[in-house]
Formats: structure tokens, sequence, C-alpha cells
């Protein structure tokens, strides 16, 4: 019994640890100087975190797979959250995901993954998700880490 006891402790920390190691930047600037001084392609990823059904099963599948995890230390991520709770970020924040929005997603598609060269310009984008089989977000990635 102790042995589980602490096995499943061990699982327990092991999976938050996991989900800190994603770093998502919110301001696309920051993001973008980021990506240029660190030579690394940059990926903005649009959601509305507490009403998009498919955002949230996105985020499970893809953005918590272990696989992702590790190689998201070779992208900069950029999170664009348009919730619809107002708890959630700061009014601020919304103005500037708002005018993101309105720039690379005036059609509303959610999920969108944008995905940019380390000098700032688009290479590709991937929306929608129909929940689990995020093969073509994996593939998107890795056509991206290749630019």
């Amino acid at each position: 019994m102790k042995k589980a006891i602490v096995f499943f402790f061990m699982v327990l920390s092991s999976a938050i640890f996991s989900q800190d190691k994603i770093a998502w930047f919110t301001d696309f600037a920051e993001a973008k100087q980021e990506a240029k001084y660190s030579n690394k392609p940059l990926i903005m990823y649009l959601t509305g975190s507490d009403w998009c059904s498919p955002c949230k099963q996105l985020k499970k599948d893809f953005f918590e797979d272990d696989a992702f995890i590790e190689k998201s230390k070779n992208v900069v991520l950029l999170k664009v959250d348009l919730p619809f709770r107002e708890d959630i970020i700061t009014p601020e924040q919304r103005t500037k995901n708002q005018v993101l929005q309105k720039k690379y997603n005036p059609k509303k598609s959610f999920p969108l993954l944008i995905g940019f060269n380390s000098k700032g310009k688009e290479v590709s984008r991937i929306s929608s998700y129909s929940g689990g089989d995020p093969r073509y977000h994996f593939e998107f990635l890795e056509q991206l880490m290749h630019f």
C-alpha cells in the first residue's frame, strides 16, 4: 500500500511538472523578439479557453501530450485567448488579443494555430479540430520546425 501511494504521488508530481515545462508568451511583440533572438519558429495559438470545445480537446490531445511538451522547447509559443468569462484575462490582455484576432483570424475559426518563421513571417496555419487525433497538428509542428 505504501508503495502504491508513493507511486501515485510520483506520477502526479510528474504530470504537474510536465505542464510547467511549457512557457507561453501572451504578448506578440515579446514572442516575436524571442523567436528572432533564439532563431526559433513561433506558434500563435488562438483559443477560446472557456467556451470552445475543440480548443479544450486540442489542449488535452496536443498541448498536454508528452511529445508536444518535448518539441515545444524548439519553438516559441504565444497564446491568444479570447474567453467569454472576464476573470480569465485582464482587460488590457483582452484588448491586445482582440486586435490580434481581428488581424490574424477575422473569420473567427477556433482553434487556430499560425506558424511564423524566426523572422516573423507567417509560413503556415491549421484551424479547427475534431478531437481524438492530433496527427495533423503534429505534422504542422514538424513542418514549422524546418522553416
